[in-house]
């Protein structure tokens, strides 16, 4: 048990997927695994461990942005041993032949700024993700009948956003799609030497200002969820 985590040793598995929104982990648990048993309700961060194929998975809210998301990775590393997080989202879509409903599996993660920022000083880190998680996640998703990208991704500290000249180098430079968590993980995953990814579904589009409504995003995450185990368990 941890300040924020309220699960006892040995409830939570090695494997940890990680959706921003306590209530899509819950979701999820539901969904896609096996005797899923509620291990973590600390300030409404619901997290569930269950099996899915036979393997231990744990699915914990991380909260929005990433000094939430660091809380609950380094506590699910440092105290749980947690080696394998895959952050399970979704993201704005950025360059034209992104559209919505589409995957995005993030290869690196760019950011203005993070928890661990003030660590590296003069340096800019680059977080990217576990390359076998990477590998088997474009695997999985290529049997689908969905618009999978792989690629650079950015992280915003800020959700309502006032740099629309960020945005446009972002989209100058090849950037994917933006989130509010992965650089952060990746950066942990690359200090503590576990395995990350961040798996994300486009919900909306910066560019078209268009938007999923709640019954196709549900069908869409989906999709994300199975790339995330088979990935995780391959």
């Amino acid at each position: 048990m941890t300040i924020h985590i309220g699960a006892q040793q040995g409830d939570i598995a090695e494997t940890v997927l990680m959706p921003g929104d306590p209530y899509r982990a819950k979701w999820a648990a539901e969904n896609f695994l096996q005797n899923a048993q509620l291990v973590n309700e600390v300030r409404g961060m619901l997290g569930y461990t269950g099996s899915w194929n036979g393997h231990r998975v744990t699915i914990q809210g991380s909260g929005m942005g990433m000094p939430s998301l660091s809380i609950y990775a380094n506590e699910l590393i440092r105290d749980f041993g947690a080696k394998t997080l895959i952050r399970i989202g979704s993201c704005g879509g950025m360059q034209p032949q992104v559209k919505l409903r589409d995957v995005i599996l993030a290869m690196t993660a760019s950011t203005v700024g993070s928890p661990s920022h003030s660590i590296f000083k003069d340096v800019n880190f680059a977080p990217a993700a576990d390359w076998s998680l990477l590998q088997a996640a474009a695997q999985a998703a290529q049997s689908r009948e969905i618009g999978i990208h792989v690629g650079g991704i950015y992280s915003s500290d800020t959700f309502y956003d006032e740099r629309p000249d960020l945005n446009e180098q972002m989209v100058r430079h090849g950037i994917l799609g933006v989130e509010m968590e992965a650089a952060e993980l990746y950066t942990l995953a690359a200090r503590y030497q576990c395995r990350a990814l961040a798996v994300l579904t486009v919900s909306d589009h910066l560019g078209t200002g268009e938007a999923l409504p709640s019954e196709q995003r549900e069908r869409s995450f989906g999709d994300m969820v199975e790339i995330a185990l088979e990935a995780a368990f391959s």
